[in-house]
Formats: structure tokens, C-alpha cells, sequence
């Protein structure tokens, strides 16, 4: 990407503008010529909806005689367009004989002013901005019905020679392609290049972008390319690039209209030149001011507000809007200026507002404003007790002819609404449509006059709702059997419990006899057994002893041991025949 500086260019685009050049070829140089000087308006062409805002620049050139006055009128047509505003911002003026001024009604706008010396040379200076609003569709004009430029060479001559007027397009806007232009038709020479930019990507909408970018297809055969910058139109592009190049950065460029021209060279010469035009705005409006407007009545629900916002570039495009803490939404002014309120609660409540320019830059201002309360409805005639399948009915008294909310919440149940009306004294009475159930019943109004405005809510009134004696009875009986009933299930549950307790015993007992039989057989047979054996080993004994005598101490062991095995065996068995009797 090649980057260029914007100064070079004008240079170039005023040589080129300079009549001198074309008074060389003609070989004849006129004073005439030598001081010309011109109007012009800048964008002069344009596609906007209706209700966008525009700004119109009105500029003039004087590139070869320094001035220093100007005076004109620039003419509109009243029933497409709406000034909204002025801007001398940027102005080459310095001192404002007639202060610009505008007339919506007659469709002018008229200036007058000095520059101090020494005076004004050049292509584009600013003389004010023109703030468009659009009411209507249609092709809207804008011209000059008569001015002035003061040459500054002491005799105030007036070098004016040429007005540039513009038209617009307004209702729906579309994108427009980039214009082409051939000074010369030569057979062969490239055609119009294909220009675009990624970052100005359409010529009728505003960017806040001011380091535009563009590029073009290469076509072969092409061998340079010539590009140009500026506030002109229709000017020829003067800077060459050889080899050619497909892209362009600009870089660090002022707010306003611009327009970027590209043409191809091959080798038969120079072809069709492309014209695109880019709008950049980079400054957020320069005001904004909200002031509610006046009410006659502090009890309306919904509240106008004077919206005074001015951008002096691109002009204001549509307002956010954020009420309170609730979602913010997009307004788009009608040409009034005044923005109303949906209906609002009463009390304290705040607005925060956006005013956005066509580029997307912003500016905030915020206001409080208080709603005050119709006075809330009283309640005069109620029960406060009923009895279950009874009519609710209140009766109460408020504004007459007027809308009453019901708010009716029956414990913790939702809230249900109704409304009644009230005759033109105020008597209101509200009968609630559903018969009473038991519970607590909660009963709160408030008043909704026509215009949406309504009061606080009244004091709640509690009702009770009890039961019929009927209902009482059955209550009672409902009561007793609530405890009778788990009371005989308990019961039935531990019987069965115990039959099932019972049950397992006898079958344990049972289990246990078996086992104690078994146990009283197996020690019966473990002592004799153990008997028998002793026995052996004393008959050993006593065949031992016809050979050796049996000493006192082995006599008495053998008859001990014979004592212990009889007693221990009728102690185990009273153990066990102790057993069975307690399973018994």
C-alpha cells in the first residue's frame, strides 16, 4: 500500500483548475480569467430518507486573487428540506457583517462576511455548514440566487464569475456506484476503474473513519495508474504511479466530503477516469441539550422532551433512549425535536439519552423529572370476615368517571387484577367474579384516569374467609379420623410385627432343641467313648500290674480319673438338659 499526503494533490488539482493553463494553449490571458472566482457546494449530490439529517458545506474558491468579503444566498426547497442549524465552525470568515441566518418558510439561507488580510487565496474555503433535515421525497435543489466575492486589492472588486448549486436525492437511499468520467475518448485506452474501499464502502452513508483505504483491479496492459484526492467531484487525477499500483491509503484526512479519482494508462494512453466519492466525520455532535417540556398537569403519565442536538459534519441521525433502569431503544426524530415518554408510574424517574450523528459518534446528556400521583381510591364499605362460597363485595369512592384497578391476592396465591368503573360522582363498587374459598384474602386499588395517569395504590384490606358449620363439622370429623386412622394402622402394623416376632421364636426355639438334642447325643457318645478308652488304658495297667504292683499313688490317680469322667459327664448333661428347658 502507498501512502501520499493530501496537500500534494491539491497542489496538482490547482494547476490544473488554474485557467492559466488553458489560457497558454489559447495563447490569450484575460484580467477576467486572472481573477476568477466561484461558489460552490460540497457534497452536490446524494441519496438520503426521509427524517435523516445532512450537512451541506458552502465553499469558495479564489486560487489566483487573494479576497476578503463574501455575501449570498443559498435557496432550498422548503418543502423537502429543513435547516435545523448553522455552523460557522471552520469557517474562513473573521468577521461576520450580517450573522447567517436561515428561513424554513421562504427556503434561504443568507451570509455576509470580511476576511481580515491578507485575505483568502485558494481552492476550498469553508465559508458556514448547513445543517439539512429531510421532510419529503423528491429531488431537492440547492443554488445560488445571487453573491458576491470581494477581491482584496483595495477597490473591492468583485471577482465572482461561476455559482456551483447541487441536487439531492431524497426517499430511499441506495448505494451508488462510483462515477465515470472520459475527457477523451480514445479508442483502445483502459476503461473506468473497478474502485472500491474496504473501509468507505458506501458513498452515501458517513464513516468515522479518516484514514480511508481503496483499491482497484489491475487490468493487463495497464501500465500506470493516476489517483487524486480531494473536495472537488469531478477533478482530474495528477498523481502517476509507474509501475501501477492496485491500492491507496490517505492518511490523517479533515472531516467532510471527499472524493478519490482513479484512472488507468495503457499504451495507447490514458482511459476513463472513476469519481468515488467518501464522507468521514470523526467528531462527536457538538451539542445536546434536553429540556422537558412544560406541563400543564404534574399528574401526566407521559412526558415530553425537547431534544436541541447539532453536528456540525454530518448531522444527527437518531437518538438512544434509556428510561430508569429499563432497555434502552432507538428514537428517530420526526423534525419536531420532541420525544414523548410511554405511560410512567408516578414518582422519580430519570432519561439518558444518545444523540448519535450519521458517522456513529455520540453525545450524552441525562435529566430527572417527577410524575405526581392521582390520589389514591378509599375503600368505604367492606367485610372483613366471610364465610366460604360468600360474595366479596366492596364498595369505595374516587375520581368520577374514571377506570379502578382491583388488585385481589388470595394468601400467597398470584395477584389477580380487575377493573370496574366509577360513576360521575365517584361511587365505584367491585364484586369479586368467584366465590370466596377459605383463606386470607388481600384487596388493593388504584385509580387510571384516561390520559394513562394513575395514583398510588390504596391501603390493603384483609378479609378472612372461614368455614360454613357444615364445612366445620366435617373439618372436626376429618380431624378425628386424621389421627384415628395412622393410630389403628399403627396398631395393625405392630401385631403383625409381633405375629411375625412370635413366628421367628418358635422357629429359633425349635432350631435350638434340634441343636441341643444333638449336642446332648454327641457328649454322651464323646464320654463313653472316652470311657471306653480309659478303661483300655486301665486294663493295660492292670495287665502291667501282675507283673509290677501298682504303687498307692497310681492306684488313686486311675480311681480319680474314673470319679472326674463320671462327674464331668452328668455335669455337661445337666448343662444341656438346662438348655432344653429354657427353649422349652
Amino acid at each position: 500500500m502507498v501512502r501520499f499526503k493530501i496537500m500534494e494533490e491539491k497542489k496538482y488539482l490547482k494547476i490544473v483548475r488554474n485557467s492559466g493553463v488553458i489560457a497558454i494553449i489559447l495563447g490569450v490571458i484575460t484580467p477576467y480569467f486572472a481573477y476568477a472566482a466561484s461558489f460552490f457546494l460540497s457534497p452536490n449530490d446524494g441519496s438520503f430518507t426521509i427524517g435523516k439529517s445532512f450537512a451541506v458545506g458552502v465553499f469558495v474558491s479564489s486560487a489566483d486573487q487573494a479576497m476578503n468579503a463574501v455575501s449570498g444566498v443559498v435557496s432550498f426547497p422548503s418543502d423537502k428540506l429543513q435547516v435545523t442549524s448553522l455552523s460557522k465552525s471552520g469557517s474562513i470568515v473573521s468577521l461576520w457583517v450580517q450573522e447567517p441566518s436561515f428561513s424554513n418558510s421562504a427556503g434561504t439561507v443568507i451570509f455576509e462576511g470580511i476576511v481580515l488580510n491578507p485575505g483568502y487565496t485558494g481552492n476550498s474555503g469553508r465559508v458556514l455548514t448547513i445543517n439539512f433535515r429531510t421532510t419529503a421525497a423528491g429531488a431537492a435543489e440547492l443554488r445560488f440566487p445571487s453573491g458576491s466575492v470581494l477581491a482584496n486589492d483595495g477597490k473591492g472588486t468583485n471577482i465572482l464569475t461561476s455559482f456551483g448549486g447541487a441536487v439531492f436525492n431524497l426517499g430511499d437511499a441506495t448505494p451508488s456506484a462510483p462515477d465515470t468520467t472520459t475527457p477523451t475518448v480514445i479508442t483502445g485506452t483502459p476503461g473506468a476503474p473497478q474502485l472500491s474501499s474496504s473501509t468507505h464502502p458506501d458513498q452515501n452513508k458517513w464513516y468515522a473513519n479518516n484514514t480511508p483505504v481503496f483499491s482497484w483491479p489491475l487490468p493487463s496492459g495497464v501500465t500506470a495508474v493516476r489517483t487524486a484526492a480531494g473536495i472537488i467531484p469531478k477533478a482530474n487525477p495528477t498523481v502517476v504511479y509507474s509501475p501501477p499500483v492496485a491500492s491507496r491509503n490517505l492518511d490523517s484526512l479533515n472531516d467532510g466530503v471527499w472524493y478519490f479519482h482513479t484512472q488507468f494508462r495503457n499504451a495507447t494512453g490514458w482511459g476513463e477516469i472513476t469519481h468515488f466519492r467518501f464522507q468521514i466525520d470523526t467528531q462527536k455532535p457538538t451539542l445536546f441539550n434536553i429540556t422537558e417540556v412544560a406541563r400543564s398537569d404534574q399528574t401526566l403519565s407521559k412526558i415530553k422532551f425537547s431534544f436541541d442536538a447539532q453536528d456540525e459534519t454530518s448531522g444527527i441521525s437518531y437518538y438512544e433512549i434509556k428510561i430508569d433502569n429499563n432497555e434502552a431503544f432507538n428514537w428517530e426524530d420526526d423534525g419536531s425535536h420532541q420525544f414523548e415518554t410511554a405511560a410512567l408510574f408516578p414518582g422519580k424517574h430519570s432519561i439518558f439519552v444518545k444523540a448519535f450523528d450519521q458517522a456513529g459518534n455520540w453525545l450524552a446528556n441525562t435529566a430527572e423529572f417527577n410524575i405526581e400521583p392521582l390520589k389514591a381510591p378509599a375503600v368505604t364499605d367492606y367485610k372483613k370476615s366471610l364465610s366460604s362460597g360468600d360474595v366479596l363485595t366492596v364498595k369505595g369512592v374516587t375520581y368520577g368517571s374514571i377506570k379502578v384497578v382491583a388488585l385481589v391476592q388470595k394468601d400467597k396465591e398470584e395477584i389477580k387484577t380487575y377493573t370496574v368503573d366509577s360513576d360521575q360522582e365517584g361511587n365505584f363498587s367491585f364484586i369479586l367474579p368467584d366465590k370466596v374459598q377459605n383463606g386470607i384474602y388481600s384487596l388493593w386499588f388504584y385509580a387510571l384516569d384516561n390520559r394513562d395517569s394513575r395514583s398510588l395504590p390504596s391501603e390493603k384490606n384483609i378479609i378472612e374467609v372461614k368455614p360454613t358449620q357444615l364445612e366445620s363439622a366435617g373439618f372436626w370429623l376429618s380431624d378425628v379420623l386424621s389421627i384415628i386412622v395412622p393410630l389403628i394402622a399403627l396398631i395393625i402394623l405392630l401385631i403383625l410385627v409381633i405375629l411375625r416376632g412370635w413366628h421367628k421364636i418358635n422357629m429359633l426355639k425349635k432350631k435350638l432343641r434340634k441343636e441341643v438334642f444333638e449336642a446332648e447325643k454327641t457328649a454322651h457318645k464323646a464320654f463313653a467313648d472316652l470311657r471306653v478308652q480309659v478303661s483300655e488304658q486301665v486294663k493295660i495297667l492292670q495287665r502291667a500290674s501282675v507283673r509290677r504292683k501298682l504303687t498307692r499313688e497310681e492306684s488313686k490317680v486311675l480311681k480319680e480319673l474314673g470319679e472326674h469322667i463320671d462327674t464331668d459327664e452328668q455335669s455337661v448333661i445337666k448343662e444341656i438338659e438346662d438348655i432344653e428347658d429354657q427353649v422349652k
